[in-house]
């Protein structure tokens, strides 16, 4: 009989002890996150969109669709930096404190104590967190902090640099000194992306955490030289509403007018050139006409569709396919004529609806279209289920799984969609008076929100209108059936479905909203 010393016998309890306590992922098999992320990226631009124009080609971007679940109604943000902040945070851009402007354009800041950062959390669990490419967000960026392997163009901390979206980037790797780096930078992010799913810059057992942040297909809107003959025969319909007035909408939008005829009688964008505050040579490749500028976006989004396919392509080849969920996005969409915009921001579809495409076909349905719409704060709770870990404070969203496993399923939450320029957190408690804060580009603080067909906006001006859309019926949102007396009900129905949600999601102005026009019938 073998007989074990007693300090043996209470080192072997020890250990038994430990395994039991061990976290459930230490054989871990978690799911690894991809989340492909562009930027100003229309869903009108994706083919397999039904809202794309007949001769758009996306074909890797589809594939993707065809083997997941894609969201016809995706809002993620309103523009650049709050729609980042709310994929760092989990919180709309009323609920990411101490975050502001500051400095000399794009300069920003906030405090990582306030601000926190929830890919620190996945960290802290065992993920490995990668993030590749625009950084948007304060000079901060993380790095060593909320990232194991970061590689970024820190616009805010450049701003010299911060024009420079496609060439000449400068470029920091964990928060080191920036590098000058030239190519054509959605190319660049793909290849650094490549290598780290290969296994660089990574712990090969650990799942890991991959946030790829595409420049494309912001303004100046720069196709590769390989796609600067593509797309040779593309016409777009003028927009019914191009130019103003725009009846049954709110003051501001009867200002909005940066279009104008041209000689040839189509519409051409206003001063010959696209008027980005920090956008480096942004004379239109092909012309001035609305025509050209939507042609040179849509090549843009072809380097794009190429990242796609080779992302999809090297998880394959690694044998990672399976065990990854895979995200594409944007963090909104961009408008061409509609409404009279070139410009994201404002509550219309045309502006700010993303493409939102998940894919995991080992454990999701393929070749599903999801009609609920949905909100960018949804995506984390998502990814903490799916990594099966406790969420490290309290999100504004909820967990998409159950409409990814069964798109048509029952789905009681409102998607809502919030802007308040460049205010963030406390200091969106009450509307300033200051003009220049109270809007963005002419453009007031609003809450939208999306429930089942309707689309309800308040514009956070006092005595404004109202603005109610049947998106089924009528998806340019042309007209307002608010100020119609057959859809009162409808009307208050919404406008209370967007008190409760700022009072679910603690935003405080709730107790401080200008009162809407009242009207007659």
């Amino acid at each position: 009989m073998i007989r074990i010393r007693p300090a043996l016998m209470l080192l072997l309890a020890i250990v038994a002890f430990a395994v039991c306590l061990r976290p459930s992922f230490a054989a871990d098999d978690r799911p690894n996150i991809l989340v492909i992320y562009t930027d100003d990226h229309s869903h009108r631009s994706v083919s397999c969109y039904p809202e794309a124009w007949k001769w758009v080609n996306t074909p890797n971007i589809d594939r993707l669709a065809a083997r997941g679940v894609r969201f016809a109604h995706a809002f993620v943000g309103t523009w650049c930096m709050p729609s980042r902040a709310t994929l760092l945070t989990g919180h709309h851009q009323f609920g990411v404190e101490s975050m502001r402007m500051e400095g000399q354009y794009p300069g920003s800041t906030y405090d990582p104590e306030k601000a926190r950062f929830w890919p620190k959390t996945f960290r802290e669990n065992g993920y490995t967190t990668c993030q590749l490419g625009k950084w948007h967000t304060g000079t901060d960026t993380g790095a060593n902090r909320d990232w194991d392997f970061q590689k970024v163009w820190n616009r805010p901390k450049y701003p010299e640099n911060s024009g420079h979206y496609f060439y000449d980037q400068l470029i920091e790797t964990n928060g080191g000194e920036p590098e000058l780096v030239k190519g054509y930078s959605t190319d660049n992010y793909t290849n650094w992306a490549e290598d780290f799913i290969r296994g660089e810059n990574r712990d090969p057992d650990k799942p890991w955490y991959l946030w790829v942040c595409y420049g494309a297909v912001h303004g100046p809107f720069t196709p590769p030289h390989r796609y600067r003959d593509a797309y040779p025969d593309a016409k777009v319909p003028t927009p019914k509403d191009i130019f103003p007035p725009r009846p049954g909408k709110p003051a501001y939008m009867q200002k909005i007018n940066f279009w104008e005829l041209g000689s040839d009688g189509q519409p051409q964008m206003k001063g010959g050139k696209f008027g980005g505050r920090t956008v480096a040579n942004a004379t239109s490749i092909h012309g001035n006409s609305l025509n050209g500028w939507v042609r040179q976006y849509h090549q843009g989004v072809l380097a794009l569709d190429d990242s796609v396919g080779r992302l999809v392509s090297v998880l394959e080849e690694t044998g990672e396919y399976d065990n990854t969920l895979i995200v594409f996005t944007s963090d909104q969409g961009f408008a061409w004529g509609q409404h009279g915009f070139k410009t994201k921001l404002a509550p219309y579809d045309a502006n700010i609806r993303s493409p939102m495409i998940v894919s995991m076909p080992s454990k999701l349905p393929e070749g599903k279209v999801c009609e609920h719409p949905v909100s960018g704060v949804d995506l984390i709770p998502t990814f903490f289920s799916f990594a099966d870990m406790e969420m490290p404070w309290k999100m504004h969203g909820h967990d998409l799984t159950p409409l990814l496993k069964d798109p048509k399923s029952d789905w009681d939450h409102p998607s809502m969609t919030t802007f308040t320029g460049r205010a963030y957190g406390s200091d969106t408690h009450t509307i300033p008076t200051d003009k220049e804060i109270s809007e963005l580009n002419g453009i007031p603080w609003y809450v939208m929100i999306r429930s089942g067909q309707y689309k309800y906006i308040r514009t956070l001006v006092e005595n404004e209108i109202e603005e109610l859309y049947d998106i089924s019926a009528d998806p340019d949102e042309l007209t307002n059936l608010a100020l119609t007396a057959a859809y009162q009900k409808t009307l208050k129905k919404l406008r209370a479905e967007a008190v409760a949600e700022m009072t679910r999601t603690g935003w405080k102005l709730v107790d401080n909203l200008p009162s809407v026009r009242k009207l007659e019938f």
